[in-house]
C-alpha cells in the first residue's frame, strides 16, 4: 500500500511538473515599447522600468520591454495616436488628455477636485475609475493603471505669484485640452497649448512667460534654467494612465495578459510611492533655484471663486450626473477620515 501511495504522488508531482511546463509554454518571446514624454529619471519612467523589470521576471524573460522616455517617439498626443494605431505597445500620459476620447475623463483635470493622493487613489482605484476605464477599448485602448504625476504648480519669468491677480495677463503654456485652456483663460492668463516636449525652448525663447506641473517634472525638465517664480498652487492633480494598445492586448493569450496586469499593479504601487516621495525633495532642490511663494487662503479662496464657471461648464459636459456621482464618492472618502 505504502509504495501504492508513493507512486501515486509521484504520477501526481509528474502531473503538475507537466501542467506548470505547459502553462510556461503558453508565454512567447516578444519585444514590446512603451513610452512617456517625461525625462529618464522622473517618477514616470521610473515606473516604467520597474514594469519592464516585473514583465522580464514573471515571464521568464521572454516577454521584453523597453522604455523610451524623454519623448523621443513623440508628444502625448503622437503617443496616443499610435498606441490606438496598435503601432507603440504603451504609454503613460496624463489621464485628462483621454477626455478628446471619452468626455468623462475630463472629470480628472477639475481644479481643486482633489485634496490629497489618498483621495485620488480611492477614487480612481474604485468604481469610478473602473467605470471610466471600461469606456477606453471601443477607443483603442486598454487602462492597465493609474501612476502618480502629482499636484500641479505655476512657474513663470515675470513676477513672483502672491496674490490672484499676479497671474492675470502671463501667457501661461497649459496641456493641448480644453479645460485648461479654460482654467487659466478664466484666472485672466493667455492659455497657450503647447505639446509638452516643446515647452522649454519656449520658455527659453520668451514665447510664452510660463508653464504649470508638478515639482517633479519642474526640477526634472530644468525649468528652473527658464524661470524665475514657481507659485505653490496645487490647483489641479495629475494622475498618468498607464494605457497599453488594445490590438496587442487582444494578440496576447490568458497568461501573457496576467503577467502584463499583474506587473502593472505592481509598478503602479511601486511608482505611486516614489512619485510622492519626490515631490517634496523636488521642491527642497527649487527652492534653491527659484523664488518660491505660496497664494495665502484669501487669495486662493479668489482663485476658486474665478473657477467656478469651468467647474460648473465641464460638470455638464461629462454629464451632470457622473460629475454629482464623483463629487459624492469623494466627499464619501473625505467622511470616513
Amino acid at each position: 500500500m505504502k509504495f501504492k501511495k508513493t507512486i501515486g504522488v509521484a504520477i501526481l508531482a509528474a502531473c503538475s511538473l507537466v501542467m506548470a511546463g505547459g502553462a510556461q509554454a503558453e508565454v512567447r518571446s516578444m519585444n514590446l515599447r512603451w513610452a512617456t514624454a517625461n525625462p529618464a529619471g522622473h517618477p514616470i519612467p521610473m515606473g516604467g522600468e520597474r514594469f519592464a523589470k516585473l514583465v522580464s521576471e514573471k515571464s521568464g524573460g521572454k516577454m521584453k520591454v523597453k522604455v523610451f522616455p524623454g519623448g523621443v517617439l513623440g508628444s502625448d498626443p503622437q503617443l496616443l495616436s499610435a498606441v490606438q494605431g496598435g503601432t507603440l505597445d504603451f504609454a503613460a500620459m496624463n489621464t485628462g488628455i483621454l477626455q478628446g476620447q471619452i468626455k468623462e475623463f475630463a472629470i480628472v483635470d477639475f481644479p481643486f477636485l482633489f485634496n490629497n493622493a489618498q483621495e485620488v487613489d480611492a477614487i480612481l482605484d474604485g468604481a469610478i475609475g473602473k467605470e471610466l476605464d471600461a469606456k477606453l477599448p471601443e477607443k483603442g485602448l486598454v487602462n492597465l493603471a493609474y501612476f502618480d504625476l502629482g499636484f500641479r504648480n505655476m512657474t513663470n519669468s515675470k513676477r513672483a505669484l502672491k496674490t490672484a491677480d499676479d497671474i492675470v495677463g502671463l501667457k501661461m503654456r497649459v496641456i493641448q485640452s480644453p479645460i485648461y485652456i479654460d482654467t487659466f483663460n478664466a484666472l485672466g492668463a493667455n492659455s497657450v497649448p503647447m505639446p509638452f516636449t516643446e515647452v522649454y525652448t519656449a520658455l527659453e525663447q520668451k514665447m510664452i512667460d510660463g508653464q504649470e506641473n508638478p515639482f517633479t517634472v519642474i526640477q526634472a525638465n530644468k525649468f528652473a534654467e527658464v524661470q524665475k517664480y514657481l507659485g505653490v498652487t496645487r490647483h489641479m492633480y495629475n494622475p498618468q494612465s498607464m494605457l497599453m494598445s488594445k490590438k496587442k492586448w487582444d494578440s496576447l493569450n490568458k497568461e501573457e495578459q496576467d503577467i502584463i496586469t499583474a506587473a502593472a499593479t505592481e509598478a503602479a504601487n511601486y511608482q505611486r510611492t516614489l512619485s510622492r516621495g519626490a515631490q517634496e525633495v523636488a521642491l527642497n532642490e527649487l527652492k534653491q533655484k527659484m523664488e518660491v511663494t505660496e497664494l495665502p487662503p484669501a487669495e486662493l479662496a479668489k482663485v476658486r471663486e474665478k473657477l467656478k464657471p469651468v467647474i460648473e461648464k465641464y460638470s455638464a459636459n461629462v454629464g451632470a450626473d457622473f460629475a454629482k456621482k464623483v463629487f459624492a464618492e469623494i466627499e464619501k472618502v473625505r467622511g470616513k477620515k
